[in-house]
């Protein structure tokens, strides 16, 4: 029995404050730390909060954007590597934006705009984006490919189809889970990033998390709360779908 108390110590300590801002965004008042009834009084004023609308439609424009960029080349990066130049320094070199930390990858992105004197607007946070997300996918869909058998394909080539066809009806399907995964770890660190998005963002444009922090300078209050919940439960109805969707295509 002692042996598990650290183990529910963790648990208590990564997960009660998200259960305390879940029950707060409910509270009728409008202080963030003390209960005074249950209310969706808040869900309504974040309905109705136009500057939230506009970072939401931000985000989910430039999270869905970098996703399709970021799961494309992802993938064709990974089978690049795994199975036709296998390099160290090139693997190396694939994982290094989601390795490196956000601030210096911010500050070089920045620099590198700067360079070519592109205007800062949501295009450089979407393509910023797809930096860090592309290594991300292509770091899952090499794991995946790592369990996959290399013969089928290689059966494929000998039965006559050429490459193009065997990565279409043997390659791609083999890979699906890898990819849907890959989209959505891709999807979920566009939504929730703020450093890269603060330093890439123009000021006519900002992301969700920009709107979050010009909100929270000033203290949190019970709409940031209904708003976290509301991040909270989309991120979990994403997971529960997309492994739904991972054992769907394994199982065919």
């Amino acid at each position: 029995m002692l042996k598990k108390i650290p183990f529910w110590i963790t648990y208590v300590f990564l997960y009660v404050p998200i259960v305390v801002v879940v029950a707060m965004s409910f509270n009728a008042g409008d202080s963030p730390y003390s209960w005074s009834g249950f209310s969706l009084s808040w869900y309504a004023e974040l309905a109705k909060d136009e500057q939230i609308r506009i970072g939401l439609g931000n985000t989910l424009l430039v999270a869905t954007g970098s996703t399709v960029i970021a799961t494309v080349l992802g993938t064709l990066l990974a089978v690049g590597l795994a199975r036709h130049t296998r390099s160290k320094v090139l693997d190396a070199i694939a994982t290094l934006p989601v390795i490196l930390p956000d601030i210096v990858l911010a500050i070089g992105l920045l620099a590198f705009y700067s360079l070519i004197q592109l205007t800062l607007g949501l295009y450089s946070v979407l393509l910023a984006h797809a930096v860090f997300g592309t290594a991300a996918v292509a770091a899952v869909v090499r794991t995946r490919l790592n369990g996959t058998d290399p013969s089928l394909e290689e059966a494929s080539r000998d039965l006559g189809a050429n490459g193009f066809s065997t990565f279409l009806r043997i390659t791609l399907p083999t890979l699906a889970p890898g990819i849907v995964a890959g989209a959505l770890l891709a999807f979920t660190l566009s939504v929730d990033e703020f450093v890269i998005a603060f330093f890439t963002a123009g000021p006519q444009s900002p992301t969700l998390p920009i709107v979050i922090y010009s909100m929270v300078r000033f203290g949190v209050t019970p709409e940031i709360n209904a708003l976290a919940t509301v991040l909270l439960a989309v991120t979990f109805t994403a997971i529960i779908a997309a492994a739904r969707l991972t054992r769907l295509t394994e199982r065919r």
